[in-house]
């Protein structure tokens, strides 16, 4: 039999490694803590009716309609820092082009949020088309995060287009933002611009198309933009209509998929059942969580 001592060191090894593990899980969740925490809410300024499905989601049935939900998202987080990722589009010619229904001004709907179109302190734009980049201007004191890649492969030094994927508008509107200082250009992927808020690329759905991974009290929220259209994306892992490489996109979903902590926390960007999925906070706002 075993002399008494050598029976106990053992379980006095145990217990210390119990007791080790604990105050590392307990630190691991102070860091988390005092993490910056954000709340994040999707709000839809219009609806665009009967949008033909086959142009969002690869190999769809021609046939199939969808009225798309038009959306931007708020992100609240500390120090009364407000950020957009995107900010819509408000300019006469679009509104005349594509007849959204239900449409509010982005810088209107932001009020239903409690806020004024003066407090938003940033704009992360995800790509630069006309739906997502034209209402940046209506934001007069946001500083506007863009890809590097994706500003230069657009608009020259004088802000005109050099690739047909943005609007003359968009792009003079973007270089004068540039002119005055308020632009930033995100230097790659996996960047954490905001103590809370990493960007990502390589969904592809434009040149340097980003998404943002936000840090909630609900885990890891993924504003996926446009690089994910609606859920059928997701649920099917069927690749975006509209994109430069399908792969790429491919392999962008199943990255968002690691990166948030739970698939019901992946956004897309013209689902109308993000509206359904989540509860709602006002009119055409909902919080997501």
């Amino acid at each position: 039999m075993p002399s008494r001592r050598r029976r106990v060191a053992p379980l006095r090894a145990a217990i210390l490694a119990a007791i080790v593990a604990l105050a590392a899980l307990g630190a691991r969740e102070a860091r988390a803590a005092a993490k910056p925490q954000w709340q994040v809410y999707a709000l839809r300024y219009g609806t665009l009716r009967d949008f033909p499905v086959a142009d969002l989601v690869a190999g769809a049935d021609t046939t199939r309609k969808l009225d798309i939900a038009m959306m931007f998202w708020l992100l609240e987080g500390p120090n009364h820092r407000r950020v957009l990722v995107d900010a819509g589009f408000y300019r006469q010619r679009f509104l005349d082009d594509f007849h959204p229904a239900d449409y509010v001004r982005p810088s209107s709907l932001i009020e239903r949020a409690g806020l004024t179109a003066g407090q938003v302190t940033d704009i992360i734009i995800s790509h630069i088309h006309w739906d997502h980049l034209d209402g940046a201007d209506l934001f007069p004191n946001a500083r506007i995060w863009i890809q590097k890649d994706e500003y230069e492969h657009h608009i020259n030094a004088d802000g005109a287009p050099i690739n047909s994927a943005i609007d003359t508008v968009d792009a003079a509107m973007l270089s004068t933002l540039k002119r005055a200082g308020r632009v930033v250009l995100v230097d790659g992927d996996d960047q954490e611009i905001i103590p809370g808020i990493t960007v990502y690329t390589g969904g592809k759905h434009t040149f340097a198309s980003q998404y943002a991974g936000v840090r909630t009290a609900k885990g890891t929220v993924i504003v996926a933009s446009d690089n994910v259209y609606l859920y059928e994306n997701l649920d099917r892992h069927v690749p975006i209509a509209q994109t430069l490489d399908a792969r790429s996109n491919l392999a962008a979903q199943d990255r968002m998929r690691r990166l948030a902590s739970s698939i019901r926390l992946i956004v897309p960007g013209h689902d109308p059942a993000v509206f359904k999925r989540f509860r709602g906070v006002a009119p055409a706002v909902v919080k997501i969580e």
